[in-house]
């Protein structure tokens, strides 16, 4: 990976968080950009992210961020100076709730619960 394609990967990561967190309404449970993967030309960009919530609210979620791929595109667009947007595709990931699973084991046994 070149340091501009680190750069742009950076960039996204920031720039999605923020545009998820003040321009798309209705997202539920907490909603936390993982890893943009970015194409050696910057044409397209995998988005990974996680959500902390119950069932209901992943699944509202996801869908609000699918419908919201238009949108969010174009506010990267307006945000990021490169010749071409990239294309976004987003890919949930449960690591987060996985990992917050983990901490909650360890914890009870270092009470002594377990």
């Amino acid at each position: 990976m070149t340091l501009r394609n680190e750069r742009v990967r950076k960039e996204l990561m920031r720039d999605i968080s923020e545009i998820l967190r003040k321009e798309i309404r209705g997202l539920s449970g907490v909603v936390s950009i993982v890893d943009v993967e970015v194409s050696h030309d910057n044409s397209f960009a995998k988005v990974i992210y996680s959500i902390l919530g119950s069932d209901e609210q992943i699944e509202k979620t996801k869908e609000i961020i699918e419908k919201s791929t238009p949108k969010i595109r174009y506010e990267v667009g307006r945000r990021i100076r490169l010749r071409l947007t990239p294309e976004l595709k987003f890919v949930y990931t449960d690591s987060l709730e996985k990992g917050s699973k983990v901490n909650e084991i360890i914890n009870k046994i270092s009470r002594g619960e377990i």
